[in-house]
């Protein structure tokens, strides 16, 4: 994989379960991107995601990931590659229990990072990417549906990853707060840190535009235009 490609996929066939989702793919990143994966509901959005994060076993085919080759990475390697990488979820996925702080503390310590002072530092610098540093003690439930948004974005950039894979981190945000949510998303591009977000909230691509994959029938394909120039009735 070439230095400035972080995302490098070839002839993959991605599964879940025993499902096949998409066959033949091919495709690659380069370092400090920002691409848009969409499709329909179903089309494999979420699967390729998964399998970028080794959450789903890639079985036929080749790809890298961050330095690491999927599809011969050993078990004990894989929370190795993940520290490389910070997953946005779509439903939050807080941990309802304790605060902002202590759901970062357990990320922390789930990934090996045991010095307090680093712990403090990590977290202070994410919650300031996301301007929540005044939060960091509130409970998930005292929190809007975007600030919970900026919370498990916040979350993703504790290990000081280099690729942020978000899946749907609109979904359920109304417009305004999605439009924050993406300006969010492209300070922490602009600091050279590759994005690959999976949507279906097309109204998004033309306002940040950026190249575009596609999922559908099955496979992958490039849209090789401008966003801002794409019929989006033509996406679907």
């Amino acid at each position: 994989m070439p230095t400035d490609t972080i995302i490098e996929v070839r002839n993959a066939y991605i599964y879940h379960a025993t499902n096949l989702i998409l066959s033949n793919i091919s495709f690659e990143i380069e370092r400090g991107e920002f691409v848009y994966l969409i499709g329909k509901v179903g089309s494999g959005k979420s699967s390729l995601i998964k399998t970028l994060n080794a959450e789903l076993r890639l079985m036929r085919g080749e790809a890298w990931v961050a330095g690491y080759k999927l599809d011969h990475i050993k078990e004990q390697h894989v929370p190795y590659m993940r520290r490389k990488i910070g997953v946005v979820f779509q439903d939050f996925q807080l941990l309802d229990d304790r605060n902002v702080y202590d759901n970062f503390i357990f990320v922390l310590r789930a990934t090996g990072c045991t010095d307090k002072h680093e712990m403090e530092r990590r977290i202070a610098n994410a919650l300031k990417k996301v301007n929540l540093t005044h939060k960091s003690f509130k409970m998930p439930h005292q929190l809007s549906g975007g600030e919970q948004q900026r919370v498990v974005i916040a979350r993703a950039l504790l290990n000081e990853p280099d690729i942020i894979l978000a899946d749907e981190p609109t979904g359920n945000l109304d417009p305004e707060t999605s439009v924050e949510i993406m300006e969010v998303l492209h300070e922490i591009n602009g600091n050279d840190r590759t994005v690959l977000m999976a949507t279906h909230n097309y109204s998004l691509l033309r306002q940040f535009p950026h190249r575009i994959l596609k999922c559908e029938n099955g496979g992958l394909l490039e849209i090789n235009a401008p966003s801002t120039e794409i019929d989006l009735s033509l996406l679907d």
